[in-house]
């Protein structure tokens, strides 16, 4: 049906791959298969089963093509291209006149126009993690700015071809100089974009600021201003040596190099004059820059989108420019979520407002009926002996469903579901637990304080623990309500069991369970109760079966309920009104709503009409079967009361199967659904676990790093040895979590062995209270800024003579302070 389509969207394909040359041609053939592919994109999904091939154009990775099933990444592919192309045309035309630079411009203003549309319109559809290195934002804005700095500056062209004024000239120069500087911004954030292309933009821009300064240097002289004028074109000198520091890599091309020493050499001889005239002559004060005016702008260069691109519907036609669109005959991919959302939203209305209403109301009808002892007292008088034709007809039904083996099968797929469930989500909660035991060691490792992240269970971030532990709780209470609800429904299945056995056993083994009666005859007096009794539950029956015949036809019309047809024709109506705007499942709500009305709002209405009849017909019975019993006692009516037992029972456990049957169906696909929950959340808890230890080795590498207040390095002060010793200062946060440190001193001869004063930390010392440290040999003075910083030496002794020891290996004055600057040679060693 679609043979000729997908032949043209291949030819068409075909065309905008290989347009490589710089031709205007080209444009035609990108915008058309672009046009296509937008039009496409509300007929498929986005992952429409072709694996588009593409290599990046920026970046590190251009030999390498990236792979995806995705219907917007080639879409944005192919308008990538048509920037490109419009880019080389810009390029390519003669801009030795003003028309070839009118059309540069132009073709640098559109090619900035489509890379603006991608990333405002097709970028945030892409729905890929992580789209290509030259498709990212920072990427494409900054190849938006460049090519407005390339038009702009065939704008500034023109206006010094044309001989425009220099304060014309100075507005447009700036504005090209604002933009290169926008491109430069945009490229430092993008991971495409080489340093060479960063570093000609940003040559561009201090090219372009001192071009401006100069042509406005220029007219301050046409208007003499002359010390304004100077003030300028030092200011472009500076600029253009700017712009010359970008040029030392070699990354610049010559042409630009060119232009900068010959615009330097031109701005230097004209301050030179400059200068000059103004000091011998003018005498006018040059002000400093931060005094000049800001230069105003002419902003010339704007991000124009081809009307193909941005609207390509008002393109397609027998007769228009991208001619008939492609697949037009298929169901569009809305259409189908569209049905989708219509056919759960029927059988939900069907299912659960209709159906199950009038099951509900059959549940309770048979309760009442149970709790009259109907039909078992009307059968043990009616048929004393053998089997009443009813029970034969459930016992039959019993036989032909396999009920004991169906109900066993039903109660094990039940099991293994809620196993299988159950399974997935200790997977889940067993990685938030461990999480927490990991973080909880973590936190008493090293303290609350510098352990700063949120606890496991507090963490408010998207998907995180907080809402994850919160998902666990409910899910364990789904788990708990289920498995209650499970173990009711066994209990009704154990109570029945050996009932149904009998029913779904042979004739003979049901006659020999219930008892005959032993009398034959009915009393005269009771002959009426029973036919009113029987009419009334006669009546029952016929509601009964009057309402399953209703839930059948019911279902039978809600399969048969086929909205293709009508949704496509509305779908077309809504193209033909709306030709520029995507059909989204959203716009078929008001013709859901109406459809659902038209068939089954009747079927609602009657609901209340059935709960009447219902009610009707309970009060008769009730009434009836007073009337039966009350006879019965006149009488003395009480010699088949076992065979009514018998029956009734029997008759009970027939509709309990039935019961029991829909119970298990809906744990069925209670547990269905719930695997979608359970495989869900293992999933986040997953991922969000696997995020949490990432930062917690981040973390842990950050607290690892040596403290800058642990490093504390003293100048060696006067002191007196302490009484006892070295004394810790006051306990605070940090020596609560780790193991007090000694300060850093430099190595003297006779240090202990660093092993050692690891090891002295492991004896059974208190951490608030370190152990006493060796007294440090008093200095005599006060210390001078003059006199450096020495470091006092940490001798095993702590003697003063030790001290000098150490001081004369470490070139220090052994006799005293030492005075003057410290000598790098003689190096600084910690112990």
């Amino acid at each position: 049906m679609f043979r000729h389509d997908l032949e043209v969207i291949d030819s068409l394909r075909r065309d905008a791959v290989n347009t490589r040359e710089p031709h205007s041609t080209g444009i035609k053939k990108l915008q058309t298969y672009a046009g296509q592919l937008v039009w496409m994109s509300g007929k498929f999904p986005i992952d429409i089963g072709v694996d588009f091939t593409w290599y990046p154009a920026l970046g590190y990775h251009t030999e390498h093509p990236l792979v995806q099933n995705n219907l917007q990444y080639e879409l944005l592919n192919i308008l990538y291209n048509l920037a490109a192309l419009y880019s080389q045309l810009a390029i390519s035309s003669n801009r030795s006149d003003t028309e070839g630079l009118k059309t540069a411009a132009s073709f640098f203003s559109q090619a900035a126009g489509v890379l603006a549309h991608m990333k405002k319109e097709v970028l945030p559809e892409l729905r890929m993690a992580n789209p290509p290195d030259d498709m990212d934002e920072a990427t494409l804005e900054a190849l938006t700015q460049l090519f407005l700095a390339q038009s702009q500056e065939c704008f500034w062209q023109k206006a010094v071809m044309d001989q425009y004024k220099d304060a014309s000239i100075a507005k447009l120069a700036a504005r090209v100089s604002d933009l290169y500087n926008l491109a430069v911004e945009a490229a430092m954030q993008s991971e495409a974009i080489s340093s060479a292309w960063i570093h000609h933009m940003s040559a561009k821009h201090h090219h372009f600021a001192a071009a401006a300064q100069y042509r406005a240097a220029c007219d301050c002289l046409e208007k003499k201003r002359y010390g304004e004028e100077v003030a300028r074109l030092k200011d472009a000198v500076n600029c253009v040596n700017e712009g010359l520091k970008e040029c030392r890599g070699g990354y610049i091309s010559k042409a630009v190099v060119d232009d900068l020493h010959g615009l330097k050499k031109r701005v230097e001889e004209d301050l030179k004059r400059a200068e000059k005239d103004n000091d011998i002559i003018y005498l006018q004060i040059v002000p400093p820059k931060p005094e000049l005016k800001i230069l105003e702008r002419a902003n010339m260069a704007l991000a124009r989108v081809p009307p193909q691109v941005a609207k390509p519907y008002e393109y397609f036609g027998d007769h228009a420019e991208f001619g008939p669109a492609l697949f037009t005959k298929l169901v569009p991919f809305s259409v189908h979520v569209a049905v989708s959302i219509y056919e759960e939203r029927r059988d939900r209305l069907v299912n659960n407002n209709i159906i199950a209403e009038l099951e509900t109301m059959t549940d309770r009808l048979h309760e009442i009926l149970s709790s009259l002892n109907l039909p078992g007292s009307l059968q043990a008088l009616e048929k004393p002996l053998g089997l009443p034709g009813t029970l034969v007809q459930h016992a039959e039904e019993i036989r032909q469903a396999d009920a004991l083996n169906r109900l066993q099968r039903g109660f094990a797929d039940v099991e293994k579901l809620c196993a299988s469930d159950k399974a997935v989500f200790e997977e889940g909660k067993a990685l938030l637990a461990t999480e927490e035991e990991e973080d909880h060691g973590l936190r008493l490792k090293y303290g609350s304080q510098r352990w700063s992240r949120p606890e496991s269970r507090a963490d408010p971030s998207h998907d995180g623990g907080a809402k994850l532990w919160n998902q666990a709780g409910d899910i364990d209470g789904y788990f708990a309500s289920s498995t209650s609800s499970d173990a009711v429904v066994r209990e009704k299945f154990a109570a029945v069991k050996e009932t149904l056995a009998i029913l779904a056993g042979p004739d003979r083994g049901m006659m020999d369970y219930i008892p005959n009666s032993r009398k034959t005859e009915i009393p005269e007096l009771l002959k009426p109760a029973i036919g009113r009794l029987r009419g009334v539950y006669n009546d029952v029956l016929r509601l009964e079966s009057r309402r399953r015949k209703r839930i059948e036809s019911l279902r039978t019309r809600s399969r048969a309920d086929d909205i293709k047809g009508d949704i496509m024709a509305e779908a077309a109506r809504l193209e033909r009104t709306y030709p520029s705007t995507p059909i989204v499942p959203a716009h078929f709500e008001d013709f859901f709503d109406k459809r659902l009305d038209s068939l089954y709002e009747s079927e609602l209405e009657a609901l209340e009409k059935e709960q009447a009849d219902q009610e009707k017909i309970v009060s008769e019975i009730q009434r009836a079967n007073r009337d039966f019993e009350s006879q019965k006692k006149v009488i003395g009516e009480s010699g088949n009361r076992e065979r009514e037992k018998a029956l009734q029972r029997l008759d009970n456990a027939y509709y309990k199967y039935k019961e029991i049957v829909s119970n298990i169906e809906v744990g069925r696909k209670f547990y269905n659904d719930l695997s979608r929950i359970v495989e869900q959340f293992r999933n986040q808890a997953r991922g969000w676990v696997n995020e949490r230890r990432q930062e917690a080795r981040m973390l842990e590498d950050e607290l690892s790093m040596p403290l800058l207040a642990s490093l504390s390095m003293r100048p060696s002060q006067p002191q007196s040895p302490p009484a006892q010793g070295y004394q810790s200062p006051a306990p605070s946060s940090y020596y609560m979590q780790s193991p007090p440190r000694q300060p850093v001193r430099a190595a003297a001869a006779h240090s202990p062995p660093v092993e050692a004063q690891i090891q002295s930390w492991a004896d059974n010392v208190p951490q608030q209270q370190p152990r006493p440290m060796p007294p440090i040999a008093s200095i005599q003075g006060t210390w001078m800024p003059d006199m450096g910083i020495k470091f006092s030496g940490g001798g095993a002794g702590g003697s003063g003579g030790a001290a000098g020891q150490g001081q004369q290996q470490g070139g220090g004055n052994p006799s005293g302070p030492v005075r003057g600057t410290w000598d790098p040679s003689t190096g600084i060693r910690f112990g």
